[in-house]
């Protein structure tokens, strides 16, 4: 064989291989299902209640996020060849250090906040065209959610139930048997999910009544780092 047959063999060959596309149906499915696994950071934004504390004000603030571990399972139904709705429970498992700092004595505590969050949120999805095999979309949403840890053990203790909004970007990539995404979200909390020290039902640790003092409110964020496989 001559080289330049040689040449336009390999050169349509390229060109067949670059139209081959993995699952080339699978966006047309009405409903499909997946799971993700991830990493979160959880934040609190802390509103200071600037009350006097034994004659001292305190400034509250988280100072140290830690990743905690994000499962969830993913349900999904195709709206038209853009848009699908999807459903998305999911655990997670985070911690969160706040600092104290006090503002005549410069005195400083801190205590660890843990959380075991159940979240219920439904997204709406946007994808751009596919390109060969790679799809990138937009995702927002919102829910609720109930955090179930608790711990009469340590100072601050929050209330179960928080509404949220969602948002954020991903890109799927086609493979042969599945599809996966690499995705982040950003979440924001509404509800004051500091539960007042007067109902924790704990008044005789009056040592953890001054963590609890010095916030006037205080609502969660997160950050999602996940991987889905649908």
């Amino acid at each position: 064989m001559k080289i330049r047959n040689k040449i336009l063999l390999l050169f349509l060959l390229t060109c067949i291989g670059l139209q081959a596309q993995n699952l080339p149906y699978a966006d047309y499915k009405r409903f499909h299902f997946g799971f993700s696994l991830g990493l979160n950071f959880l934040d609190f934004n802390t509103i200071p209640s600037q009350k006097e504390i034994d004659g001292e004000t305190y400034q509250a603030d988280v100072v140290s996020l830690m990743p905690g571990f994000t499962v969830s399972l993913i349900s999904d139904v195709r709206l038209n060849d853009y848009f699908n709705i999807r459903f998305s429970p999911g655990l997670h498992f985070g911690e969160r250090t706040i600092s104290y700092l006090g503002q005549t004595t410069q005195e400083r505590f801190s205590t660890s906040v843990q959380s075991a969050i159940i979240a219920l949120p439904v997204y709406l999805k946007f994808s751009a065209f596919r390109v060969h095999d790679y799809k990138p979309y937009l995702i927002a949403g919102g829910g609720v959610s109930f955090d179930v840890f608790k711990n009469k053990k340590v100072p601050i203790m929050l209330n179960t139930f928080d509404y949220f909004i969602d948002f954020g970007a991903g890109c799927c990539i086609y493979f042969p048997y599945f599809r996966f995404s690499p995705e982040i979200k950003f979440s924001i909390g509404f509800n004051n999910v500091l539960m007042p020290f007067d109902k924790q039902g704990r008044e005789d640790n009056i040592e953890f009544k001054r963590y609890n003092d010095a916030i006037a409110k205080m609502t969660t964020t997160m950050l999602t780092v996940c991987f889905n496989f649908e």
